[in-house]
């Protein structure tokens, strides 16, 4: 059972050519890996991209509305300032309304009460009214 030296040296031909192959299926592998791993890597890239896109132009749409919003906001303030305005001078010339109409009650009951009480109707304003007549004016009256 000896070995010859060819023989061994054939063996370990054998060894090495298996080893050899072995590498290079190994570095086969692991480059189809990485370029797998590069198209996977290039493909997420463009997918974030793609999304990024998206996301920007939903973004611009809420800010054209927030915008829009805000101008219609606005205009709604402005609109109830000046109804609140209105709603105060509406309210003043209500109470103003009221005290005129408070004042001509009382006065109409001093008139009811001083005919009550015999008073001379010449002295009340409310029956001097067939008194005043309206007075009328024309052009030939201020020509000479």
């Amino acid at each position: 059972m000896a070995s010859s030296p060819s023989g061994t040296s054939s063996g370990s031909e054998d060894i090495q050519q298996l080893m050899d192959q072995r590498k290079r299926k190994r570095m086969i592998s692991n480059r189809e890996s990485a370029r797998r791993s590069r198209m996977k890597k290039q493909k997420h890239l463009s997918d974030l991209m793609v999304q990024v896109n998206q996301l920007k132009d939903q973004n611009d749409k809420i800010v054209t509305n927030i915008n829009m919003l805000t101008q219609v906001y606005l205009n709604v303030e402005a609109e109830n300032s000046v109804l609140r305005a209105q709603m105060a001078e509406l309210s003043h010339r209500l109470q103003s309304l009221n005290e005129i109409i408070n004042c001509l009650n009382s006065a109409a009951t001093i008139i009811d009460d001083t005919e009550v009480n015999g008073e001379d109707d010449f002295l009340n304003p409310w029956n001097l009214l067939h008194v005043n007549q309206p007075i009328m004016a024309s052009a030939d009256v201020f020509m000479y």
